[in-house]
């Protein structure tokens, strides 16, 4: 019984060191929390990390698992039907739609990517890397929650679009994969957000930048998940 206890004590320790490295990731919104800075956060010696992660890369890995975490929940509030009383008013039922569901998810993920700079930088990030090059730079353990992570996300996208197509309401023929294309386009379209300004040619020549409000870019989201599934757009 006692050898067992220190399992516990190590999962709590690597808790506190992904805690700390998403606090720096938030404090500075972005992907930018030096190892020192992690170990100094939780009180250890900077070589200790290494103890509980095998590299950098693989506490970054989790960090990004735990913002996934709470997007789940996130996404799981804003895609589940809402309640219909007995006697359900047109804009009560609409609100059970799967188009209305749909907007409110996206609206939802889009969110957070504002709401959370850091996980949009992280999340793109791990995107550019071959997925095979990521799963041989980390442990079968980060991997396999990492995907988890990743993979309760996009069901709640995909769980919508499929009730959508079932209900003769979306063109979606693959659910599954249409969910992975607009999880990935969120990504994308937000970082527009991110930045904040855009890019178009003032003359022949002469590129000029524009200010592009985030408010506008979640919007953009919205109408371009309705539109890929052939729902209107929201007015």
């Amino acid at each position: 019984m006692a050898a067992s206890r220190p399992l516990p004590k190590r999962r709590e320790r690597e808790r506190e060191l992904v805690q700390a490295t998403r606090a720096l990731f938030d404090e500075r919104g972005v992907q930018d929390a030096p190892i020192e800075e992690i170990a100094r956060a939780v009180g250890i010696a900077r070589g200790l990390i290494y103890r509980h992660f095998s590299s950098k890369e693989e506490l970054y890995v989790l960090t990004v698992t735990d913002y996934l975490a709470e997007l789940d929940g996130v996404l799981a509030a804003a895609g589940a039907p809402a309640a219909r009383p007995r006697a359900a008013s047109r804009k009560a039922a609409a609100s059970t739609a799967p188009a209305d569901r749909l907007e409110r998810l996206t609206r939802a993920y889009a969110g957070f990517c504002e709401r959370y700079p850091a996980f949009l930088d992280c999340a793109l990030s791990l995107m550019r890397r071959p997925a095979r090059e990521l799963r041989d730079a980390v442990s079968e353990s980060v991997w396999l929650r990492l995907g988890q992570g990743m993979a309760a996300c996009i069901e709640h996208v995909a769980h919508v679009l499929r009730d959508g197509a079932a209900a003769g309401d979306f063109a979606v023929p693959d659910p599954e994969y249409a969910a992975n294309v607009l999880w990935t386009q969120v990504l994308g379209v937000m970082h527009l957000a991110r930045i904040q300004v855009g890019l178009r040619q003032a003359a022949p020549g002469i590129p000029a930048l524009f200010p592009v409000a985030p408010d506008r870019v979640v919007e953009s989201c919205v109408d371009l998940a309705l539109a890929s599934v052939g729902a209107p757009a929201t007015p």
